[in-house]
């Protein structure tokens, strides 16, 4: 079920509320351009600054819209356990297919701590979980032998990996069986990724450019490595400008320009600089998003 390109979906924002317009729009305009599935309430979704309010609704209004033609996998972790308890009951009870949990952050648990953290949610909630190891925001790394123990828990499927090493995907491909499922957690290495047994992305760059991403990860798995290795190249400037800034400051900038979205996010994220957004337009216009 999950596999493929499924996007980090931004979180819309008009006027300081949630655009549920603009969110059923953008679930749309993936479902047209061949995304997988939807993972809204991500650090690419402005988690971080939503009410609890706000992000059950994000996941309500994200499974209403999908109506299951693709999966929808709801962020839902969080550094309570639990927190990320209730948070998943919710999205299971909205009837989202699965949920994505990142390691508890700022209080740095142990390998230990993480182990009876996701044990203890998975033990709560009978759905699948994807854990999210992105060390960069965290400030804790999931080892391999960590995450292996984990795979071994029936309702916990995959993995996305963020720490940008394809040593430690590897290692993790290499400790867990057939059944659980590794997934990018950084577009650039995409292609890398599927070389050593990835199963596809959970991608920020699918926000603006989901048909190339979709079909980099299809042609790979249909053999055809040339039109994998082109649209990797492809998609290099375009990924490397959802950089320019914290994540999702260019990203929001970027759909905000194509008109997809308005120009909105939440402090303290501030908007994307003078400088950067130039750079941008010129990236988008490049690749043809942009007149």
């Amino acid at each position: 079920m999950f596999s493929g390109s499924l996007v980090a979906v931004v979180t819309p924002f008009k006027n300081g509320e949630i655009d549920e317009k603009a969110l059923r729009n953008l679930i749309e305009f993936h479902i047209e351009n061949g995304t997988d599935g939807i993972v809204p309430c991500g650090t690419t979704g402005e988690s971080a600054t939503l009410s609890h309010k706000e992000h059950e609704r994000v996941i309500e209004i994200t499974i209403d819209a999908a109506k299951k033609r693709i999966p929808v996998v709801a962020g839902t972790g969080s550094n309570s356990t639990e927190e990320a308890i209730r948070l998943t009951k919710h999205a299971k009870d909205a009837g989202a297919d699965g949920v994505l949990m990142i390691t508890p952050y700022y209080n740095k648990p142990t390998q230990e701590g993480l182990y009876q953290h996701f044990k203890k949610v998975s033990s709560e909630v009978d759905i699948p979980i994807i854990l999210y190891n992105v060390p960069s925001r965290t400030g804790v790394n999931m080892l391999p032998e960590t995450v292996a123990r984990l795979s071994k828990i029936d309702n916990i499927v995959g993995i996305k990996e963020a720490a940008g090493s394809l040593q430690q995907i590897s290692d993790v491909i290499g400790l867990c069986d057939s059944r659980f499922t590794l997934l990018s957690g950084d577009d650039f290495i995409v292609l890398p990724i599927l070389s050593v047994g990835g199963k596809g992305v959970i991608s920020v760059v699918a926000n603006v450019a989901p048909r190339d991403m979709s079909e980099l990860v299809k042609a790979f798995n249909e053999g055809d490595l040339k039109r994998a290795q082109e649209l990797h190249y492809k998609l290099r400037p375009l990924n490397d400008a959802m950089f320019y800034e914290t994540n999702p400051i260019p990203v929001k900038k970027a759909l905000a320009l194509m008109n997809k979205i308005e120009d909105e996010i939440r402090l303290p994220l501030s908007s994307l600089s003078e400088k950067n957004t130039e750079r941008l337009r010129g990236v988008l216009k490049d690749y043809r998003l942009l007149e």
